[in-house]
Formats: C-alpha cells, structure tokens, sequence
C-alpha cells in the first residue's frame, strides 16, 4: 500500500540535498521541498482542516504549486486543482460543488472569496502562512483508497464533472510513467503543460520517486520552454500537441542546444501525424513518446513507445499498447468485445480508474459499466492490441450515412506544409445531413481549393471538407492546451438540434 507520502519520503531518504525543483530564480532540495510540505500540512490541520476536506488551487505553474499538490493529499486532505482560464461562474460552481474549505490562489479571489471559509494568496500570503507553521506527519492514517483529489474536467464536452482519484489511482499511473520513461534521479523534468491538468502532473509523483528533478514552466510559452531546456539540461517533458507543434515550430526556425532531451511524450488530444514526423526533425536525438488516457484514468492507459521509429508506417497513428496493469479493449453500443480491426469504443480497466464522478451518480453509472471506463472514445485494435483513436463519438461526422472521423481529416491537412493548425468538425446540411468543415490557421498563402485537393490525394472525396474556413487568430483553446472544437462548432449548429456535446 502506497499513498503520496511515500515518494516524498523516499526521496528526503535518499537524496535531501539534491535538487527537486527548479522555478525561476528559486533551487529547492529535497530536504527544503520535504519541510515545506510538512509545514504546509500543518498549516492546514492548524486551520482546523480534518482528514477528506477540500482545499482548492487557482494558479499557475509554480513550485509553490507542487507544494500544494504533494502536501495536500499527504495530510490526508482532497486536492481541488482548477483551470486556471476558468471564468468566476465556473470556478464558483466547482468550489461549491466540491465544498471546499480552503482557497489557494495567485490572483485576486473576488466573489469566489465568499464561496470558501479561507483565502491564502500566492505568493507572500502563503509562505507567511508556512513559515511558522508545526510540521506534520506526512501519510498518518491516510489510506491507499482515500480520496487524494477532485480533479474538474475542462467543460469541453459539457458541464464540469469532479473526477474522483484516489492514492491508489495516482499511484497506479506514477509506477505506469515509470515503466514507460523508465525515469531515473538523474531525469530532469521539463513542467510544461497546466499542472490543474492531468498532462501536467503526469509524472509529478513518478519523478519525486525517483528523486529526479522538476524544472517549471509558469505561463506557456514556447520560446522559453526551449531556453529553460538548454539553459537546465533537460531530458523529458510530456507537452499537448498544440503546445509540443509550437515549441517545434519555434526550435525549427530559432534552435537552441536541445541535445540534453532524451525522451518527449505527448497526450492529452489527438495528433496529427505531420506533428509528430516534424518534432522528430526539431528533437533528432530523443524518443517520441504517445501516451492516451483521460482524467478518469490518472491518466496513463496506453502508450507507443519509440514513436519516432514509425514516422512512415501504420503505426504512427497508434497510440500504443495497454500499459502495464491496465486492460483497454474495443466494445460495440451494448458492451460487447468487437473484432479485431472494427471500430467501437475504447473502454479501460485497472486500479489507475476513478472512483467516479463527484456527486453524479448517474453519471458514474454510465460510466464505469461492470468495472470498466467507458471513455466515450472511438478507435479499433490490432492484432497486436495496439489502439488506433480515430474520434470523440461525439465529434465523429456522419454524411449521407457515412462516418467521417475527424483525426483522419485532419491529418491530411496537417500534411499541407502551408498549415500551422487545424481542426475538423461537421456543419449542418439539408442533403447529407452534415458536411465536413475545416478551420485552418497558416504560415504561408494557400487556398481551398489547394487543400481540398491535396487532401483528395489521401482521404475519400466524401471526407474532404467541403469547406474550409480560415483564421487569422490561433484555434481557441482551453487552459490544458486542448482545440476548443464545440466552440468552433456551435455557431453553425444555431437553430438546428441534430449536433449537441
């Protein structure tokens, strides 16, 4: 039985005066990160914080964040990390929902301020609120199957769902982010995505274990993810595909020394192939790394190891084989296993599976079906069990009875040189039902017409946008980094109620 408190005492064991975190200007050690979230723990309790409250935190990358993560469920409390590009309504809505106690925040908390018993500001407020505070037991009377966080779904496909993870399941996924980057105390850890999102704490409790280093990113920004890897020599990072095509894009046309980084993974959405063949062009010396999952999986439940071996067969568009300890297998509507090579949807089992949804019981119902996730995702097997995602089902277009899988559509934009981004999604039509549309941010002149036809040299004539818009402006996106595809879809849809989520 493990729970958060093992990995922090391990690493105080074997390695205090080496380097956790680097953030900006601040070096913390192991010892330093070690007192810190005991005092942070005791801080809590010193509130009156007793073992399942909620304590919240709005915020960005910092290493007073990684405090909160680590500290939080160690005390035997219930992390609550929230996006930080969240609007009032939305966070007031999660805090209340979670009843959460305590509010850690790096901006002014306004009205959100009355929905908490206790507001701590980042970052004078909260290291005065440590400086003084008794240092507590880590892990004392917490249990591998206490809950250790309440983590908020991005809203993308419809209202926010708290995501029950428990010690076990965040356990689970450190030990499967082990096996996979086979990290070591040597690994320094790029901290690039959101750490509210599970792509951001993805290796969070597997690199303390091993009492490797995290070198954080705060606010996004490609150009200063590659300095900070050059500058701190660093070897892994798992990135979102918008955020791991700019920072490729960035290193192509102004390279820095990159030659430290040995292993780049990739989650969190689905990615164009082009992505991949040019990240393996920026980064010629590391392994490529597809790891799919969800929230709902802590998240790790498959993973494609050396994907830069396969830039030029089928295998680029798997997302891998199930990961160690975890069962992932293709089901029709009813929950029946599929042949190999149908598409049905992808379903996940294993101890990094959540509890459930935070008072939804309907929802947790639909589910977690007879022990398994239903992630709501489509895709097919090979023979070898190695996944293929092809759509959300929700996102899948169908035309005149046909189906039309976005990623498809997508990755033969993406192989247009003269496209930076792009995202697919049906528009209502009164002859097919939906059409395939496409909005398309570029870096050098091209028309429709240009796309639709080398699209035509790689996908059915069915499949080809039959329009495509272009934009001046990046694809929105949501704080993780993720196309907000519904939001580019919906304006279209007004007035018509075949297309929801």
């Amino acid at each position: 039985m493990h729970t958060f408190a093992d990995p922090l005492r391990r690493a105080f064991a074997v390695a205090p005066n080496e380097l956790a975190v680097v953030c900006g200007d601040t070096r913390l050690t192991y010892a330093q990160t070690f007192g810190r979230c005991s005092r942070l723990a005791g801080a809590l309790h010193r509130l009156g914080l007793s073992t399942g409250d909620r304590v919240a935190i709005v915020a960005i990358n910092s290493h007073r964040y990684l405090d909160v993560y680590y500290a939080v469920p160690a005390a035997g409390l219930v992390l609550v990390p929230l996006n930080s590009r969240w609007s009032n309504a939305e966070l007031r809505y999660a805090l209340e929902d979670s009843q959460t106690r305590v509010l850690i925040t790096d901006r002014d908390p306004g009205e959100l301020a009355e929905v908490v018993e206790h507001v701590i500001l980042l970052p004078e407020a909260y290291e005065a609120f440590i400086a003084d505070a008794p240092e507590h037991e880590l892990g004392v009377g917490v249990d591998e199957n206490d809950l250790a966080g309440l983590f908020y779904t991005g809203g993308t496909t419809g209202a926010s769902k708290g995501v029950m993870l428990t010690h076990r399941n965040l356990i689970a996924n450190a030990q499967n982010m082990q096996a996979v980057g086979r990290l070591t105390a040597g690994d320094r850890w790029l901290v690039v995505a959101p750490l509210f999102h599970a792509a951001g704490t993805v290796a969070a409790l597997a690199m303390v274990w091993v009492a490797g280093r995290h070198v954080v990113l705060g606010a996004f920004d490609p150009a200063g993810a590659l300095d900070l890897i050059e500058r701190e020599q660093v070897t892994t990072t798992l990135a979102v595909p918008t955020m791991l095509a700019a920072i490729t894009d960035e290193q192509l046309v102004r390279p820095r020394d990159v030659s430290s980084v040995r292993m780049l993974s990739h989650g969190g959405s689905p990615i164009a192939s082009e992505v991949v063949r040019r990240t393996a062009r920026a980064f010629p010396d590391a392994e490529l790394i597809h790891l799919y999952g969800a929230t709902e999986t802590a998240p790790i439940a498959t993973a494609l190891v050396h994907e830069e071996r396969h830039l030029h067969d089928d295998l680029i568009r798997s997302c891998g084989q199930p990961s160690v300890g975890v069962d992932v297998k293709i089901v029709d509507i009813d929950g029946k296993d599929v042949e190999v090579g149908r598409v049905g949807e992808i379903v996940v089992r294993g101890p990094n599976v959540m509890q459930g949804y935070w008072n939804k019981p309907e929802q947790t119902a639909a589910a977690l079906v007879d022990g398994w996730y239903r992630s709501g995702d489509l895709g097919y097997a090979d023979d070898r069990s190695f996944i293929y995602l092809v759509d959300r089902a929700k996102d899948m277009i169908v035309t005149g009875a046909e189906n039309v899988y976005c990623g498809e559509v997508e990755d033969a934009l993406y192989s247009h040189p003269a496209v930076l981004e792009a995202t697919v999604f049906g528009v209502p039509d009164h002859q097919w039902g939906e059409a395939v549309c496409a909005m398309v941010v570029t870096r050098s002149p091209v028309t429709v017409s240009e796309l639709q036809q080398h699209c035509r040299a790689t996908i059915s004539p069915y499949k080809v946008p039959k329009d495509i818009v272009f934009s001046d402006e990046p694809l929105p996106k949501s704080g993780a980094g993720k196309i907000l595809k519904r939001e580019i879809r919906e304006p279209y849809w007004q007035g018509h109620s075949a297309r929801v989520g």
